[in-house]
């Protein structure tokens, strides 16, 4: 079953014993924490544990390669070798170059609503000229297609963003929207609060959002202790 993705937590809360009913009918072995376990999986992307803090906090961002043709010189790019569709790359045998870039889940929103769009609008008088953007978010060889340099967008993972896209893109525009965007970074951590709370109503602290994501984060913590340690 896939689970819906909510941008607000009004709606999350509101569509909560609906899903788990349906999540029932669909799984009759499954209980409360199951549901609950792949909800916090939906949204733990989203979220980040802060150690100042004490706390989850927002962060809906992607890594993502900015490829360009190396005209000049620039500190900490590499050459494109591992991008989708690695053929459309090469320019008079020259590669492309990059540098990794975090931009925000908006930002990424925008770039495959963009692609989508030119794919459509070229395609406006084929049968398929009644499709919606929501027909291709994952269209692997329309989010990852190439004109020119810009961002390259990895097939694999663009995959963990499909749900949020297809909550967020519009069926029919140019743009996202600005406003839905800032309600749900407001929203998701009510939103992991919320499943937290449940998981330890029933005692099943481990499987919280916040003691899945501050065990990830302290994970890094230490392995960046120990890279520091054997480059010194």
């Amino acid at each position: 079953m896939e689970l819906p993705f909510y941008l607000t937590f009004k709606e999350f809360e509101s569509h909560y014993y609906d899903t788990l009913e349906q999540w029932f009918q669909e799984y009759h072995n499954a209980s409360e924490i199951d549901y609950l376990k792949a909800l916090a999986e939906l949204y733990s992307p989203y979220l980040y544990y802060s150690f100042a803090d004490d706390k989850l906090l927002a962060d809906a961002s992607m890594e993502i390669k900015d490829c360009f043709l190396p005209y000049h010189e620039k500190i900490g790019i590499s050459f494109c070798t591992n991008c989708e569709n690695e053929k459309h790359f090469k320019t008079k045998g020259m590669n492309h170059i990059f540098e990794w870039k975090t931009i925000t889940m908006m930002e990424y929103a925008q770039h495959i609503l963009d692609k989508i769009n030119r794919y459509l609008l070229k395609n406006s008088s084929s049968p398929e000229g009644n499709k919606t953007v929501l027909d291709y978010i994952n269209d692997r060889e329309v989010v990852t297609a190439r004109e020119g340099a810009g961002y390259c967008v990895n097939y694999n993972r663009h995959q963990a963003s499909v749900p949020f896209l297809k909550a967020y893109l519009p069926y029919h525009g140019q743009t996202v929207d600005i406003a839905v965007y800032r309600d749900f970074i407001f929203s998701v951590v009510q939103i992991a609060e919320y499943i937290d709370r449940k998981l330890k109503a029933v005692r099943a602290f481990e499987y919280t959002v916040y003691a899945k994501l501050k065990s990830e984060a302290k994970f890094k913590v230490q392995m960046s202790h120990q890279f520091l340690t054997i480059c010194n």
